[in-house]
């Protein structure tokens, strides 16, 4: 049985991935009531998209699914919880959160233990793919929820965002799971850099080290992508800020302890990206951390890696 679709999605956080993501409910039909930091952002989305404003939370009541697309956990509890009284206080018993942001799963589950209270129920579905995959309908979104109802409401939208829908388990197991494979990619991209810079040191040109690795067992999305388009060209323009992904290779360094396992890569990792993000700043291109770990290179963006 195809579940109903709803009459109203709330959706809040119009930035990079959100704006792409909200375009493609509207465009599927979706009646959508959108609020976003910047009041310009959100009257431009609502001009190109017939959308409605949230002006204040009671514009989200009639909403029976609300998309938070922010930046940690924080963000999505002051919108959920405290902006204008809370969004979650304007809505109907059997509505659902989606939290589709970057967040902490300790903070996804403590969110979710208030929204219960209140009979709303709160699923995480972070994805993966960036922006290229948001525009496209194509990302990968990983589903943690304890209410297997709620994830059923949610599917009509989930299904329009999502060409990859995986049910990781219970609610924070998807933010778990972002944040353990934004770690890895952090620690693909540390060693990728790394390589590159001792290659150097032996007369290697990054591309045929590239070259090399991507015809060889050290490959990565970092090595295939991320380096040939961004690093050695120096183009710089992934789109995904650095700050994100030292939040993420953070969060992941969090779990860690709380599971009290014996992760020092995922520490280590983390520590360089908090190393990064301390000399670069939160808004600086993530393809750009190398620059903040070896600092005094000469400005030709090849020789900040060779």
């Amino acid at each position: 049985m195809t579940p109903e679709r709803p009459s109203l999605v709330g959706f809040v956080g119009l930035g990079n991935m959100g704006w792409p993501m909200a375009h493609n409910l509207a465009a599927a039909g979706l009646q959508l009531v959108v609020r976003d930091a910047d009041p310009e952002v959100e009257q431009r989305f609502a001009g190109e998209h017939g959308s409605r404003i949230a002006r204040s939370a009671a514009d989200f009541g009639d909403a029976t699914i609300v998309v938070t697309m922010l930046p940690d956990e924080r963000v999505v509890a002051d919108a959920v919880l405290a902006w204008d009284g809370g969004i979650a206080a304007a809505l109907e018993p059997g509505a659902v959160v989606v939290d589709m942001s970057s967040s902490n799963p300790i903070g996804t589950q403590a969110l979710g233990r208030q929204l219960a209270e209140r009979s709303v129920e709160l699923i995480d579905a972070p994805v993966s793919g960036g922006i290229a995959r948001a525009t496209d309908g194509t990302l990968s979104i990983m589903i943690g929820a304890d209410d297997e109802g709620a994830v059923e409401r949610a599917l009509p939208v989930l299904e329009v965002l999502g060409a990859k829908l995986f049910r990781t388990g219970a609610r924070g197991s998807g933010h778990a799971m972002k944040a353990l494979n934004n770690f890895l990619g952090a620690a693909a991209y540390t060693t990728t850099a790394e390589a590159l810079r001792i290659g150097a040191h032996f007369g290697l040109e990054p591309e045929t080290m590239l070259e090399v690795i991507n015809s060889s067992t050290g490959r990565s999305f970092n090595s295939e992508v991320v380096f040939p388009q961004d690093v050695v060209t120096g183009r710089y323009a992934t789109r995904f800020a650095l700050g994100l992904l030292a939040k993420d290779a953070g969060i992941a360094a969090s779990l860690a302890d709380a599971a009290d396992v014996d992760a020092p890569a995922c520490r280590l990792v983390s520590a360089r990206w908090a190393d990064a993000l301390a000399q670069l700043g939160g808004a600086a291109d993530h393809s750009e951390a190398h620059k903040g770990w070896w600092v005094g290179d000469v400005a030709d963006p090849r020789h900040h890696v060779a």
